[in-house]
C-alpha cells in the first residue's frame, strides 16, 4: 500500500554562491545540471555559466550549434556527460520562452520530470528573477517530478531526493511553494485511490489521520448523525450504496485567533465514486468517476498545509461524502428531497448528484460555522469542461473583492480562474412545481455550470461566497507541464495563496 498522506518531497538547498563554486562542493555520481536555455542567449559563452560549463569540459558554443536547443518554455534538451573531474553526469537544457512564470514553471516541470528517481539536481532556474518567479519554478520541479501511487509490484517513481538551487533565491519563498506543492500532490494522491478501497468511511479515516498529524479539530457525522440532524442531500445520494455517506468537519485556528480573526469556510464536493446513479452513465464516461471527490481532496489538503504555511485566518473545512450507487435503494428523478435547513429539493437527474451534497455542507456553513467567506471547489459540471476546456476553472463570486482575490491567487500560482455569470435571468430555469426548488435546470436554458452555481447560491445565505467548478481543470487526459495523467489536485495552491494572504 503506497503511503497516500506523506507525499515525497525533495529536499531543498540553497547556494548561493557561482555555479562553479556549487558544483565544486557537491560530490554525487549521480548529479544533474539543469541551466536555463532563453532567447537572448541560448547559452552565454562568458559569466558564470559559461565558466561552470568549461569546468565541465564543455564549450557553450560548440554546445549550442551541436544540439541547437529549443528555447520554447518547456522544451528540454538532454546531454549526456562522460565521468570527468565533476560528478554532473546529465546536462539539462531547459528552454524558458519569455522568462515569465508560466514559462519557467512549464520549464521547471520539463525538468523535474527528467530529474525523477536522481538523487541531486543543481539548477540556476529562475535564479534573480524575482519572487513570483522562483515560486513557479518550484511548483514545476516539485509537480513534474510526482508519480501517480501504484498498487501494484512496481513502486511508483520517486521525485530527485535533492534539489539544489545555485544563485540568488529567497529560501522561504521555495520552501513555502513546495508546501503548497505537497498540498497538490496529497490530493492527487487521494483522488487517484480506487474507490474499491475509497469510500466516505476511507476519507473520513484519512482526515482523522492528518488531523492529528496538522493539528486540526475533526468531527464525523456518521449515518445516524445526518439523519438526526436533517442532511437530506447526502442521504439521498448515499442511499444507494452499501457505503453510509459522511460528512466531515476540519479547523484550524492560528495562534492567538480571537473574535476579530477572520473566518473561512471551505466546502469540497466527495463523491467517492459516481455511477450516475439510475439516470446512469455511459461505461466510458464512469472510467474517472474515482476522482469526483477531488474538491474533498483539495480541500483535505489544504487544511492539512495550514499550520506549516501558518495560514493567519480560522479556516474550516467541510468534507460532504458520499457513494452515488444502483440499488432499490437509490433516490429516483422525480423525489423531493428535503436538504439541511428545511429546504425542499425536486429531483431531475440523480447523475447531478455533487450540488446535493454541496447543498447540505453549505446550509450548515452558513446556518452553524457564520463564516465571514464561503468558498466550495467541486468537479460539479460537464458544462464547464465543454465552455473552458481543461486549462483553466469557471468562478462564481457573490462579492467583487474575493473575486479580485482569488483572480490574483490563482495568477499567482497558474491555477487559471475565467469569472462567469450568475445570470439572473437563468434563476427561473430552476424554479420546480412541486417544491423550493428544482435541483437541474428544465427546458433548453443551457448555461449548465451558470444554472448549477444559481442551484448552490440558494444555500449561502447572504455570505460572501465563490464557487470554483473544477470539473474540466481537476482532471488531465495526459502528462503535460505539471500536470500528470487524471487527477490534478487544481485549486489546493491556489486556496493557500488565497488564505495566506486574507486579513
Amino acid at each position: 500500500m503506497p503511503d497516500l498522506l506523506t507525499p515525497a518531497l525533495p529536499d531543498i538547498d540553497v547556494r548561493p554562491g557561482a555555479l562553479t563554486d556549487v558544483l565544486v562542493d557537491v560530490d554525487d555520481p549521480d548529479l544533474v545540471l539543469a541551466l536555463p536555455v532563453g532567447p537572448d542567449a541560448p547559452l552565454p559563452t562568458a559569466g558564470p555559466v559559461a565558466a561552470a560549463l568549461a569546468a565541465l569540459g564543455q564549450d557553450p558554443a560548440a554546445l549550442t550549434a551541436a544540439w541547437e536547443p529549443s528555447t520554447k518554455a518547456g522544451s528540454l534538451t538532454t546531454i549526456p556527460l562522460v565521468p570527468g573531474e565533476r560528478g554532473v553526469r546529465t546536462l539539462l537544457l531547459a528552454g524558458t520562452g519569455a522568462g515569465t512564470p508560466q514559462d519557467l514553471r512549464a520549464a521547471g516541470a520539463a525538468v523535474g520530470r527528467a530529474a525523477k528517481a536522481r538523487s541531486h539536481l543543481v539548477t540556476t532556474l529562475g535564479s534573480s528573477a524575482g519572487v513570483g518567479a522562483a515560486a513557479a519554478v518550484v511548483e514545476g520541479l516539485v509537480l513534474g517530478g510526482y508519480s501517480t501511487p501504484r498498487w501494484g509490484a512496481t513502486e511508483a517513481t520517486a521525485p530527485v531526493r535533492l534539489l539544489t538551487f545555485a544563485g540568488r533565491y529567497d529560501e522561504p519563498v521555495l520552501t513555502r511553494s513546495a508546501l503548497r506543492c505537497r498540498a497538490t500532490m496529497l490530493a492527487r494522491n487521494l483522488a487517484a485511490t480506487p474507490s474499491n478501497i475509497k469510500n466516505p468511511a476511507w476519507m473520513a479515516a484519512q482526515a482523522r489521520t492528518l488531523g492529528r498529524r496538522h493539528g486540526l479539530e475533526v468531527s464525523v457525522r456518521a449515518d445516524a448523525d445526518l439523519r438526526r440532524e436533517g442532511f437530506g442531500g447526502l442521504l439521498a445520494v448515499g442511499g444507494g450504496s452499501d457505503s453510509p455517506p459522511r460528512l466531515v468537519e476540519l479547523t484550524w485556528t492560528p495562534e492567538g485567533a480571537g473574535d476579530d480573526t477572520p473566518h473561512v469556510v471551505l466546502v469540497g464536493k466527495g463523491i467517492t465514486f459516481d455511477t450516475g446513479g439510475l439516470d446512469i452513465k455511459p461505461a466510458e464516461a464512469m472510467l474517472a468517476m474515482k476522482t469526483d471527490m477531488s474538491g474533498s481532496a483539495i480541500v483535505l489538503a489544504v487544511l492539512a498545509a495550514c499550520r506549516d504555511l501558518e495560514v493567519p485566518v480560522r479556516v474550516t473545512g467541510l468534507l460532504a461524502l458520499a457513494e452515488n450507487a444502483v440499488s432499490g435503494s437509490s433516490y429516483r428523478p422525480g423525489d423531493v428531497i428535503t436538504q439541511y435547513g428545511g429546504r425542499r429539493v425536486e429531483i431531475g437527474n440523480t447523475d447531478a448528484e455533487g450540488r446535493l451534497v454541496m447543498a447540505d455542507a453549505l446550509a450548515y456553513a452558513d446556518a452553524e460555522l457564520d463564516p465571514d467567506v464561503l468558498i466550495d471547489i467541486a468537479t460539479l459540471t460537464g458544462a464547464a469542461t465543454l465552455a473552458l476546456g481543461r486549462g483553466m476553472a469557471p468562478l462564481y463570486a457573490t462579492d467583487e473583492r474575493l473575486e479580485r482575490a482569488l483572480q490574483a491567487a490563482a495568477t499567482a500560482t497558474g491555477e487559471a480562474l475565467w469569472p462567469f455569470p450568475l445570470v439572473e435571468d437563468y434563476r427561473a430555469a430552476i424554479d420546480s412545481e412541486l417544491a423550493d426548488v428544482n435541483h437541474i435546470a428544465s427546458g433548453k436554458v443551457g448555461g449548465g455550470s451558470i444554472t448549477a452555481a444559481l442551484f448552490l447560491r440558494e444555500f449561502v445565505g447572504g455570505r460572501r461566497w465563490a464557487h470554483l467548478d473544477i470539473a474540466g481543470a481537476g482532471r488531465s487526459d495526459k502528462d503535460s507541464g505539471h500536470l500528470t495523467r487524471g487527477a490534478t489536485g487544481f485549486g489546493a495552491r491556489l486556496l493557500l495563496t488565497y488564505l495566506e494572504g486574507v486579513r
